[in-house]
This record gives C-alpha cells, structure tokens and sequence, in this order.
C-alpha cells in the first residue's frame, strides 16, 4: 500500500483531541495580543487548561450545527485556530455569520497560516449558508485588524465595551469589522503573510 502525501501545511475542523494544543495557542496568542491591554491580575488567570477544557466542549458539543472550530496545522502540530458560528448580535441577520475567535501562534506567524485559516473561515461560513462575516477585535489588536483590513475586511460602526470583572476595574474596548462573503477572495488583496496573534 503506498502512503499519500500529507500536506505540510493545512486546515482542517478541529477533533476533541486538539482541544489542550488549541488551548496552549489561545493562552499564548492572548499573552502575547493582550499583555499591554489587560491589567497583570488578569493575564495572570490566563490559563491553558482552562481554555482547552472550553475548546472540547465546542467542539465535541457545538450549540448548533453551524457552530465549528478549525485549526491551522504545521506538520501535523496545531499553531493555530478559529470558530465560526451565526452571529450573535442584536442586528445580525439570518445570513450574517461571525468569526468567534482566531489566533496564531506568535512562534509561528510569517509562515502563511492566518492566511491559510481566514480562507478556509471564509468556506466554513459560505457553506453554512451565510453571505456576510462579523468579527469583534479589540482596540488596540493592531496586528489583527492590519491582517484583516487588506483582505477585504473593514470597521462599521458598531463597537462595545466588555466588563471583564464585572465591577468596571478592567474593560477592553472592541470593534466590530465585516465582509462581504460573496466576494470571490481571488479578487481581494492578498492577505499579508505575518498572520495575527
């Protein structure tokens, strides 16, 4: 029997035995991202485990069907991931999907991966049905929104603020940015190659 080759470099829906390495990337991408944006008392409560226990439930029991997790693989270790679902906001509609989360590993930007991850997102949501894309960023998340800005992604003028302790001592500002999905990508700028944190 002859072995197929294995692409060095993919994307494919996550398993419930990626949920520790997706947990590992989200602690470091959020170190990383958010370490002059949160107060020190709350980077210190960043946790793998804790968020790799969270992955596994999304992904072994998603609220619905159009709820998914990607990851973004080198060589078959996880360095990156995303979720997609329908959009939650109060003025979405039936075919506005969101980008939940997306994170790289610092130690692995430059190597095409976001890229990689934000086009295989983009075929997640079409074939879910849906013709538009929302992702909240923080203010402040440069590097994501200089990642997402030339691949056809921009602001609208909806933002919000998050209560992270639930006593106004420590918030992020975020905003919210959009695209329209049925856009041919090939038409798009070309995504920068850093991918973001």
């Amino acid at each position: 029997m002859v072995e197929q080759p294995v692409a060095d470099k993919s994307v494919r829906t996550a398993w419930a035995a990626d949920a520790e390495a997706i947990g590992q990337v989200q602690a470091r991408a959020w170190m990383r991202s958010y370490h002059e944006l949160l107060p020190q008392a709350l980077l210190n409560q960043i946790d793998a485990m804790t968020f790799a226990d969270a992955w596994r439930q999304a992904v072994v029991r998603p609220p619905s069907a159009q709820h998914r997790v990607l990851v973004a693989l080198d060589h078959g270790n996880v360095v990156g991931f995303a979720a997609t679902a329908p959009s939650g906001d109060p003025d979405a509609g039936p075919y506005d999907g969101e980008v939940a989360a997306f994170h790289v590993d610092p130690d692995a930007h430059g190597h095409g991966h976001g890229s990689r991850l934000l086009a295989a997102v983009a075929d997640t949501l079409r074939a879910d049905g849906f013709t538009r894309a929302r992702i909240w960023l923080v203010v402040g998340d440069d590097q994501l929104r200089g990642f997402l800005e030339p691949a056809g992604w921009a602001a609208d003028s909806a933002h919000r603020t998050l209560d992270l302790t639930g006593d106004g001592s420590a918030t992020l500002r975020q905003v919210r940015l959009h695209t329209d999905l049925d856009t041919d990508p090939a038409e798009s700028a070309a995504a920068p190659a850093d991918p973001p944190g």
